[in-house]
Order: structure tokens, then sequence, then C-alpha cells
């Protein structure tokens, strides 16, 4: 699997593991990954990309972009809301889409998902 890096200017810079079309629903209702996207969005803002939630593949490419994408999503705000968008099954596992309202008036849909066995995630980023 190939990593592509995706950017929105000065709106938020993200790293997300590329992967193939997605396919059907496979999360609950409310999404199962709210939790960890909060964390990784907190922890990038401050400038730290979270190992412990964050397969190696998608570590590394924080790391690279770290520099970057803080600033960026710092700039946005806090956090003001999490909304639920839709969960769908690729063949690495579920990938999750969220809607995030900033306190600086941005909303951003980001997708998590493709957790490992070790609960790290192969795919965090914002959905183009």
């Amino acid at each position: 699997m190939s990593i592509r890096m995706m950017s929105a200017a000065a709106a938020a810079a993200a790293s997300l593991l590329a992967f193939p079309a997605l396919a059907q629903d496979a999360a609950p209702a409310d999404g199962a990954f709210r939790a960890p996207l909060g964390e990784i969005l907190v922890a990038a803002a401050e400038g730290t990309c979270l190992e412990a939630l964050m397969a190696p593949g998608l570590f590394s490419a924080c790391q690279g972009q770290i520099a970057g994408m803080a600033p960026a999503l710092a700039g946005l705000g806090a956090i003001e809301a999490m909304t639920f968008v839709g969960a769908e099954d690729t063949p690495d596992g579920p990938v999750e889409r969220w809607s995030v309202g900033y306190a600086g008036g941005q909303t951003l849909v980001w997708v998590i998902g493709q957790r490992q066995d070790d609960g790290k995630f192969r795919t965090v980023g914002t959905a183009g």
C-alpha cells in the first residue's frame, strides 16, 4: 500500500494512506473511531504524531509533515464538534468519515480506519 500525502493550503494538512474504493457500511451507526480521531487531531495540532495510534507507515508520513501540519491545524482553533458521517468497508478494514467543526468556523471531513490488530490505524486524513 502506498502513502499519498494531502494538504489543503491554509486550511489544514494531513497524511492519508491511499486505500481502495470504498464499498459498504461497516461500523455502528454512531461510529467507533471518534475518540482516537480526536486524540490524533489534538496531538497533531500541538505538533505531535501519536505513535501509539498510528501504524508505522502512517506514523512516518505524519512525522514528515508535522512541521507544516501542526500550525495549519492549530490555526483552525479548538475542535467544537465531531459528527459521524458514515463508514465503509475496505479490504484492510472499515474506514469512517467524520465531520469536524472548529472554533475558527471551518468544518473538515476526516477519515480514519483500517485499524490493525494492535489498535493502530493505517488511515487518517482529510477526505478529498
